[in-house]
C-alpha cells in the first residue's frame, strides 16, 4: 500500500476516535439519548421538542408539518404548540435527524422519498424549511423510502426502506453531504448478492435503522418492509399471506470506515430500532423484533466476534403488542420500550444486558409509537402515530404528544398535546431543540 494512503487512513481513524471521545465527554449535561455520537450536544435542558407530523386530509391544511412545542420551565407557553410549518402535501412523514453541527434538521417522507431540510439554528423556536431534496430515488440508483437519518462527520447516513424496481424490501444505505448533495449508495447484501458477508444465506437486503459505534469501527443496520407493505392499509396487510412474508429478518454489521458489510444476523420478526450502549466498555446494542415481540442483544464476545442473542420477551406475544421504539438511558441501566397495539411503555433494568428485568410499565394511550428520553433521565416524551395507514381508527385513533417525569420508579404525566384537537395531524418523530446552543 502506498505509504501516504496508509497514513491518511490511519490519521482519519485516529481523528474519528478522538472526536467521538470529546463529544461523549461533553454529552453528560443533557440531550436526547438516541443522538449520534458525532452530533453537537445540548449543554443544558432542552427548550423545545420538534415533532415531525403526518398530515391528514380534512384536518387543518392536510399537509405534513414540523411542530414546535415549548418545554421551557416557567414559560407562559410551557407545554403548548408555539409554531408549525407545513411542507406542502402528504409524504408519510416518519423519521429524520440533525446534521453533525446540529444547525439543520433533516426529515424524510416515506411515500414520496422527499427529504426536507430545516434551519433550526437561526431561530430555534421557529424552524425554517430551507431545502427540499426531490431527486433522492434518481440520485441513489433506485432507493425508495428514506428512513433513519444519522449524523456522520460532514455527512448524513440515510437508511432506505424500499426500492423503485419492485417496491419490495431490498434497499440500501445512502450518504449525502451536509449541503444536501448525494455522495454514495451502499446496497444491503442478499443471499443472491452476498458481498462477501459472513452468514450470507440469511441475508435479505432489507433496511430500517442504522447506528454506529465508532470506537469499534462498526455500524449496524436493521430491517423492516418495503413500500408495498408500509403504505398498505394495516387490516388488509395482516390478511395478505404474501405481504406478511415480506418483512425483514436481519441485522447487518458493517465496517464503519469502509462501509463494507461484514456479517448478517438472523433476527426473526423484523428488528426495528437499534440503540447502542454509551459506556466506554459496553460493546453492545439492543433491538426489538416487532412481529415476535422479542428483545435482542447484538454484542461483541470475548473473542472480539459479534453475535446476536435473544434476551427477553416484551409483553404477551399472543396479543401482538408490536414493540416499535427503544430508548436507552445514558448510564446504560434502563431501556424504555414502547408497544403500539397496547399503548404501553415498559421500562427494563438492563444493567445485565443479557438478562433484562421489568421495572414497571405504564399505559400511555390507546396507541403508542415513539419515545425520547432526556440525557439526565428525568424527562420522557411520547408520540402516538405509527404509519397513516396502520394507525387505529375512530375512538382509538388518539394522536398526541405527552411529556412525563421519571423518578426512577414511575412515570408521572406533565402535559399532553392533542394533535387531533389542534388539527395538526399525526405526530411521529421527536427531536430536541435549544435556544442557547447557537449563542
Amino acid at each position: 500500500m502506498h505509504p501516504f494512503r496508509f497514513n491518511t487512513r490511519r490519521l482519519g481513524v485516529i481523528m474519528t476516535l478522538l472526536a467521538t471521545s470529546l463529544l461523549l465527554a461533553g454529552a453528560a449535561a443533557s440531550d436526547e439519548t438516541c443522538e449520534s455520537p458525532y452530533s453537537a450536544k445540548i449543554t443544558g435542558r432542552e427548550d423545545f421538542v420538534y415533532v415531525w407530523t403526518v398530515g391528514e386530509e380534512g384536518l387543518g391544511d392536510g399537509s405534513d408539518k414540523l411542530v414546535t412545542i415549548d418545554v421551557r420551565p416557567g414559560s407562559k407557553t410551557y407545554g403548548e404548540v408555539i409554531h408549525h410549518v407545513s411542507v406542502g402535501g402528504r409524504h408519510e412523514a416518519h423519521h429524520g435527524g440533525f446534521s453533525d453541527d446540529r444547525r439543520h434538521l433533516w426529515l424524510a417522507g416515506l411515500d414520496t422519498s422527499h427529504i426536507f431540510i430545516f434551519d433550526v439554528a437561526t431561530d430555534p423556536a421557529r424552524p425554517r424549511l430551507v431545502k427540499t431534496i426531490t431527486d433522492f430515488v434518481r440520485d441513489t440508483g433506485g432507493v425508495v423510502g428514506p428512513h433513519a437519518i444519522y449524523a456522520l462527520p460532514g455527512r448524513q447516513l440515510i437508511a432506505g426502506l424500499s426500492n423503485s424496481k419492485n417496491h419490495g424490501g431490498r434497499t440500501a444505505l445512502v450518504e449525502y453531504n451536509n449541503e444536501g448533495d448525494f455522495v454514495a449508495t451502499h446496497w444491503i447484501p442478499t443471499a443472491a448478492d452476498p458481498m462477501g458477508v459472513e452468514n450470507a444465506s440469511a441475508a435479505d437486503g432489507f433496511g430500517y435503522d442504522v447506528r454506529v459505534l465508532p470506537r469499534r469501527n462498526i455500524m449496524l443496520s436493521s430491517s423492516f418492509t418495503g413500500w408495498s407493505n408500509y403504505m398498505m392499509d394495516f387490516g388488509k396487510l395482516v390478511q395478505d399471506p404474501d405481504a406478511m412474508k415480506s418483512f425483514g429478518q436481519t441485522c447487518v454489521l458493517w465496517n464503519l470506515h469502509t462501509r463494507k458489510p461484514l456479517k448478517v444476523f438472523h433476527i426473526p420478526g423484523s428488528p426495528l430500532e437499534i440503540r447502542f450502549a454509551w459506556g466506554e466498555d459496553h460493546n453492545y446494542a439492543f433491538t426489538a423484533a416487532a412481529l415476535t415481540s422479542k428483545l435482542w442483544l447484538v454484542h461483541e464476545d470475548e473473542r472480539g466476534a459479534w453475535q446476536a442473542t435473544e434476551v427477553g420477551q416484551i409483553g404477551d406475544p399472543a396479543k401482538t403488542p408490536i414493540p416499535v421504539a427503544l430508548s436507552i438511558s445514558s448510564d446504560d441501566k434502563l431501556l424504555f420500550v414502547t408497544t403500539f397495539t397496547d399503548g404501553t411503555c415498559r421500562i427494563y433494568n438492563v444493567e445485565d444486558p443479557f438478562h433484562p428485568s421489568l421495572v414497571t410499565e405504564e399505559v400511555i394511550g390507546r396507541q403508542l409509537n415513539m419515545v425520547s428520553q432526556s440525557w439526565d433521565g428525568t424527562r420522557v416524551y411520547f408520540t402516538s402515530s405509527l404509519l397513516s395507514n396502520w394507525d387505529k381508527r375512530e375512538k382509538d385513533n388518539e394522536q398526541y404528544m405527552k411529556a412525563y417525569t421519571w423518578d426512577g420508579k414511575k412515570l408521572a404525566l406533565d402535559f399532553a398535546v392533542d394533535f387531533n384537537g389542534a388539527s395538526l395531524g399525526r405526530p411521529h418523530l421527536m427531536r430536541f431543540g435549544s435556544a442557547s446552543l447557537y449563542n
